[in-house]
């Protein structure tokens, strides 16, 4: 068996894939920020009584669902330049393409899941805070929301799991995140199992730590009634990965 351990080693303290493992963790947050931001405005359009409005939430859920990621990478790193001359400047980033792509990827899935938490809250409960005289802005902050966040949390908790791992596709347009600067390492070294095994390893460290933060975060927004059930069992908290 050609495997040197030594290797693996250096592969797991190897600066290039340090740097990448960074780049990797801010791409994700980047993405999921502005994803889930969009994201929300296109669930509460879908929402709307305009038949406009519902109708080009539909359209956007429909068109970023079924296009690939990679594909709607590549439209946005190669695509855009020809179309409009501005995106050829510096400023036009592979980090700053690959944001815009996964960007728009997640906020059609994360529109849905803001959706269902939506449908979730009883309509009763916004006539009753109505009746209350809140205003409509108050409505949605202090009565539906929390509820929303209660209900979204396990889903959206997964998206960004599926976030992380999503991108490592940004390696096709010369992103570089952790599987760039992998790839990079093994031309270097002709050493495939060694590198790839020790980018694993990064990814599961990085994916544990989201199931781990995602368990504590799912413990303190629990219903009440739930949490006199038990309150120990951190890992049974741990949602399986979309």
């Amino acid at each position: 068996m050609d495997f040197r351990f030594d290797i693996f080693f250096q592969a797991l303290t190897n600066p290039a894939l340090q740097q990448g493992a960074k780049e990797t963790v801010l791409l994700t947050i980047v993405a999921m920020i502005f994803g889930l931001a969009l994201g929300l405005f296109v669930a509460l359009m879908r929402d709307s009584a305009s038949r406009l409005l519902r109708g080009f939430a539909w359209i956007y859920v429909w068109f970023f669902r079924g296009v690939p990621t990679l594909v709607l990478l590549l439209i946005v790193w190669s695509g855009l330049p020809q179309l409009f001359p501005a995106f050829s400047d510096k400023w036009f980033s592979q980090f700053f393409a690959a944001s815009i792509a996964l960007s728009l990827n997640e906020a059609a899935y994360a529109s849905e899941i803001f959706r269902s938490g939506l449908l979730a809250v009883d309509e009763g409960q916004r006539v009753a805070a109505r009746a209350l005289g809140l205003a409509p802005r108050k409505v949605f902050s202090r009565v539906i929301l929390p509820q929303v966040v209660r209900v979204t949390i396990p889903p959206l908790s997964n998206d960004l799991i599926t976030m992380l791992k999503l991108t490592s596709l940004a390696a096709f347009i010369s992103e570089r995140e952790l599987l760039a600067n992998t790839r990079t390492a093994v031309a270097l070294n002709f050493r495939s199992m060694e590198y790839y095994l020790a980018a694993a390893v990064y990814y599961l460290v990085m994916v544990s730590i989201l199931m781990i933060v995602q368990a504590w975060i799912e413990r303190r927004f629990r219903w009440t009634s739930h949490r006199e059930k038990g309150r120990g069992g951190l890992i049974r908290q741990l949602a399986p990965m979309r």
